[in-house]
């Protein structure tokens, strides 16, 4: 089978939180208002990606993998991961402040859930004025400190918030509070894994009227409860080359602005490519086919390719590989 860059068909979740912008800003079909996420390429279990264009519409990432498994993944990915796929690609717009919490390290999630960690990236697509994220703690607090903050309701005063604007670029690692602010669209590159520890939820209540369960105990031993200066990502924006963002363990991220068709030669490149359209639009095609995305649009190129070719007078983007 000649493989050729794959669209999937989003994956919607309604959230308390959700709002409006991925309809209206990046083209999502809902009629729903508290839209949260739109999982882009998932392999988490319950919510599998379904191939939305080419001779292999109608097929599931899992099914995609297992019949092709090198040819999609890539030798040294397959190697690490088996046939599972290793990143779970998300648009996620806050309308309201998300919930504080954190995500388990891949020793502890392994131990305790059988899962995957969870290390995630964002890049800050929309802000609107004044909007902010928590990240960790404005100084170093002790366990026995965090434990009393929770209890007594003052957790707030230990936490770190960033102002934000469209560009900021965060790299959160495994044990970090965090929370997305009201007002925020990011593009978010995560682990496949759905593993969270939600610690503080303003006291909202679901659909039907009940307290949201809070991982209080759980998230004890999780935590990192030291001040952190490195999650800023700092990046250059050079035109028509890949610029490194993030280079993890789990994922390489490089931002590509584009204002001119241009090829690149992937034949050493031992993994399979995504790429996150963040604004404009751009034909990507590699040896056995070519498919069309605008801002909002996801696409996985098979680590099989030898050149991808990215055809646009105008373009920006997120390139994830392992």
């Amino acid at each position: 089978m000649n493989l050729y860059p794959f669209k999937f068909y989003p994956i919607l979740k309604e959230r308390l939180w959700g709002g409006t912008k991925l309809c209206t800003a990046l083209g999502k079909k809902t009629e729903s208002d508290l839209i949260g996420e739109s999982w882009e390429i998932s392999g988490v279990t319950g919510d599998v990606s379904i191939v939305a264009n080419g001779v292999l519409e109608g097929t599931a990432l899992t099914d995609l993998i297992n019949r092709f498994p090198e040819e999609v993944l890539g030798k040294s990915v397959l190697e690490r991961f088996g046939k599972e796929f290793p990143i779970l690609i998300k648009f996620i717009d806050a309308q309201k402040d998300l919930s504080i919490q954190l995500h388990p390290n891949d020793e502890l999630a392994r131990k305790r859930h059988n899962s995957f960690g969870k290390t995630e990236m964002w890049y800050v697509m929309d802000a609107d004025k004044g909007a902010e994220l928590i990240i960790g703690f404005k100084e170093d607090i002790s366990r026995e400190k965090y434990i009393e903050s929770i209890r007594n309701g003052t957790l707030l005063d230990s936490l770190n918030f960033e102002n934000v604007n469209e560009g900021d670029t965060y790299f959160i690692n495994a044990g970090t509070i965090h929370a997305i602010g009201a007002g925020v669209l990011i593009a978010e590159i995560q682990q496949t894994s759905d593993l969270t520890y939600r610690v503080y939820d303003y006291n909202r209540k679901d659909a039907y009227g009940n307290l949201r369960e809070l991982h209080t105990e759980l998230s004890i031993d999780a935590i990192n409860y030291r001040k952190q200066d490195d999650f800023k990502v700092k990046y250059s924006k050079e035109p028509n080359v890949p610029n490194p963002m993030v280079n993890s363990t789990y994922f390489k991220t490089n931002f590509i602005p584009l204002n001119k068709n241009t090829k690149f030669d992937v034949s050493e490149r031992d993994s399979f490519t995504i790429y996150m359209c963040i604004d404009g639009n751009v034909w990507i095609e590699n040896d056995f086919g070519s498919v069309f995305i605008k801002k909002g649009e996801t696409v996985l190129v098979p680590a099989s390719a030898s050149h991808i070719l990215l055809n646009t007078e105008g373009v920006q983007l997120l390139e994830i590989t392992i």
